[in-house]
């Protein structure tokens, strides 16, 4: 080994043990500091087996009959890319995943759609390279899509059909719907797309368009979409300015109800999660993702503007370029009591965090019940 070579890892170590342990202060729209903001990084307690390429985003899908059983479905973002399935222990779980994926990017999961005549759960992910959404049930990851959808049809370009983000939002009335995000697209009324999911009368599924909305500023991409169903909301990053939010009802409109997040954030808002301490309140972690940490916002607005989500702390965390992420605020075992916080980082893994050392004495866990 050279000299050059041997700076380059020693600069590289400093570089590391900086990100590590010497977090500066941010301060709030009033100049206040925020709580967390210096504080060292939290480690997580359980780092999965490496996927082969390239880590990018989880869904956490609860096992009903046993919350210990749950299982960690994230993307393996590759030409020749998978579906992972981990167990709450960081395990490969190999006869679930799901290989030979063009570029998986972002994945999401939903409870309960109608296929054949039985609630089937489903992951959904997008396969970037095919223009497809590919659709799976669960917890046996089997095809229920005949081969994937595509979406953004008669678009343009590659970078207007590359799909990125995916949300599900399942309404009130039963109705579950696939919010997708792509590589580029309009900055106004139609970046968007969002299609209604159902049978199609052979037990897979369809999607029907049924709108495009959403501003975008046109200065990178938007890849993290996150969905509230109990309050009707979707969320979008709209990287490098600020958390986006709109009604995921398409009747109620696509006005923009609040964008929030446009300062403090080191480089690139990414993956969001939604903790829920009740139907209506809770907390929105955003990934930034350039300083390895997590910006959390109220999930509730204030009595004065019901869209305003104040920064309430910053946990750093191990997690390197964090991009998705995803939460539950669900018991699953004696690890995760609390629930659990799994975070995506750029070493080809997923770090599994206890949702109270995320909370730590500023925020709040969910009452047992």
């Amino acid at each position: 080994m050279n000299k050059f070579n041997s700076y380059l890892l020693l600069s590289a170590g400093i570089i590391l043990l900086n990100s590590a342990c010497c977090h500066s202060q941010v301060r709030d729209s009033k100049g206040a500091i925020v709580p967390g903001s210096a504080a060292p990084a939290i480690k997580p307690v359980v780092i999965t087996e490496p996927v082969l390429f390239d880590t990018d985003d989880p869904a956490i899908w609860v096992n009903p009959a046993d919350p210990a059983k749950s299982l960690i479905i994230g993307t393996d973002k590759n030409s020749e890319g998978a579906l992972y399935v981990f167990d709450l222990q960081g395990k490969i779980v190999k006869d679930k995943v799901v290989r030979g994926l063009k570029r998986p990017n972002n994945v999401d999961l939903a409870y309960g759609l109608m296929l054949g005549g039985k609630p089937t759960d489903i992951a959904i992910t997008t396969e970037r390279m095919t223009h497809k959404l590919r659709i799976y049930s669960l917890p046996d990851m089997k095809e229920v899509d005949n081969g994937g959808i595509e979406a953004f049809t008669g678009e343009t370009g590659f970078e207007y059909r590359d799909l990125m983000g995916i949300s599900i939002y399942t309404s009130k009335t039963g109705k579950m719907y696939a919010i997708v995000g792509r590589k580029s697209g309009p900055q106004t009324g139609g970046y968007i797309w969002q299609y209604l999911l159902e049978d199609d009368g052979t037990g897979n599924v369809k999607a029907t368009l049924v709108r495009k909305f959403g501003k975008y500023s046109g200065k990178k991409e938007i890849e993290s979409i996150a969905v509230d169903n109990e309050l009707g909301y979707i969320y979008y990053s709209d990287e490098q300015t600020g958390v986006r939010q709109y009604y995921a009802d398409p009747e109620k409109g696509d006005q923009e109800l609040a964008i929030f997040g446009t300062t403090g954030f080191n480089a690139d808002h990414e993956g969001i999660s939604i903790y829920k301490l009740t139907d209506k309140t809770g907390y929105i972690l955003v990934s930034d993702q350039g300083a390895n940490r997590f910006q959390i916002f109220s999930r509730e607005g204030t009595k004065s503007n019901p869209f305003e989500h104040k920064l309430l702390k910053i946990a750093n965390v191990a997690a390197q370029q964090s991009d998705g992420s995803d939460v539950t605020e669900v018991p699953l075992n004696g690890t995760f009591k609390h629930g659990i916080f799994v975070v995506m980082s750029n070493d080809k893994t997923f770090h599994y965090y206890r949702w109270e050392d995320i909370a730590g004495k500023e925020l709040k866990t969910k009452a047992a019940k």
